[in-house]
């Protein structure tokens, strides 16, 4: 039977980051669909589908990643999906405790477990929101968001 993990997040934007987490991630399982939670609670920057066009085309020669978007509890997407694992990034002791909770509510929901990869030292101070909050003041991301068909995703995702 194939490993299938759920990678959730919003990823406005998707950062050099997200994708350190899913090529780590491609090591422990076969499959990973990169999932877009829609929270209509959140003001996005980037439309929905600008985010998964920007995904899809990073990830369109990796046959072992899809990506996806939904509006449902995580853990009952992942069940949708058919996916045992959910894939979950760390850069803080905060970002733990949170990470931690939520991963128990999941297997105690669902019996799905959680991997918990922390962020690699060189990224661990590059989150979106820091990301966007460049993009308000029009300065240049290029070195925390991966390139995608050598374009930078500002210069493919207009505001």
């Amino acid at each position: 039977m194939k490993r299938k993990a759920l990678f959730p997040g919003t990823f406005d934007p998707f950062t050099i980051g997200h994708q350190s987490l899913v090529c780590r991630a491609l090591t422990l399982v076969d499959e990973i669909v990169i999932a877009i939670g829609i929270n209509e609670s959140k003001q996005s920057y980037y439309p929905l589908e600008e985010r998964l066009e920007v995904i899809r085309k990073l990830y369109k020669d990796e046959p072992g990643v899809s990506v996806d978007c939904y509006d449902s509890l995580t853990v009952d997407f992942a069940l949708k999906i058919g996916a045992q694992f959910i894939v979950r990034g760390i850069r803080t002791v905060n970002d733990f405790e949170y990470e931690k909770g939520m991963a128990d509510v999941n297997r105690a929901l669902a019996g799905i477990e959680t991997f918990i990869l922390f962020t690699q030292p060189e990224h661990t101070h590059i989150s979106s929101s820091i990301v966007r909050d460049l993009l308000r003041y029009d300065k240049d991301i290029s070195l925390f968001v991966p390139k995608v068909d050598d374009i930078q995703q500002k210069e493919t995702l207009l505001p």
